[in-house]
């Protein structure tokens, strides 16, 4: 799989098959995402690989918070406002997405059940926990989204699949707690890394990207 192939062919997938990816595969990863570039090559990424018996523990401590209303508390606070366009974006991709499981329009209790997937993980053998000290500034979360792409283009050329879940974010107490990660360290991003189960039905979905013409303006 050559370079261009990997971004145009990477997606988001939201169901794994329950096969361990091996440690050596994982290291590859972590190995070809740590040539990613940072402001004066600082390298802010923490990052915590948690897999099998630890993994279904950890998920049973954040599904239960989830699951009872637990108000979530990310370290990183969700957007409360988009531009217009944006948000009629974000409100169509939850729409198709929960209409590929079937659910229509103010079907309540399917949105719960996708909103719940997430603290299972989607069912994946291994997830990936990034974090970044505290008192680190604008120009280190750029470089974690740096990583972060990196990291899951690296996953994709090894037929590795991953899942961005800010959902698992919500809970940073819990783990940290859980991980033995002190206070001082930020909790970014979840990812959620296996081999793809195709059978899924949230597998079948796709987002809807803008055409670049859409977003660039040319100046010559």
């Amino acid at each position: 799989m050559d370079l261009l192939e990997g971004i145009e062919s990477r997606q988001s997938f939201r169901g794994f098959k329950t096969t361990s990816i091996p440690h050596e595969v994982l290291n590859r990863i972590l190995r070809a995402a740590s040539n990613t570039p940072s402001y004066t090559n600082t390298q802010p990424w923490e990052v915590a690989v948690v897999c099998g018996k630890k993994k279904e523990e950890l998920s049973k401590i954040i599904y239960q918070l989830a699951s009872s209303k637990t108000p979530a508390k990310p370290d990183m606070p969700s957007p409360q406002n988009w531009p217009p366009q944006m948000a009629a974006r974000s409100k169509e991709h939850g729409a198709r997405r929960s209409r590929t499981l079937g659910a229509e329009p103010g079907d309540e209790a399917s949105r719960e059940e996708l909103r719940l997937m997430n603290f299972r993980f989607y069912g994946a053998p291994c997830v990936v926990f990034l974090f970044m000290d505290r008192t680190l500034g604008d120009w280190s979360i750029f470089d974690m989204g740096l990583f972060t792409q990196n990291l899951i283009l690296a996953a994709h050329s090894l037929g590795v699949e991953s899942c961005l879940q800010a959902s698992t974010t919500g809970y940073p107490d819990a783990v940290r707690q859980f991980l033995g990660i002190p206070e001082t360290k930020k909790l970014v991003i979840g990812i959620s890394l296996g081999y793809p189960d195709m059978e899924a039905k949230l597998n079948n979905y796709r987002s809807v990207k803008l055409n670049s013409e859409e977003f660039t303006k040319w100046y010559s």
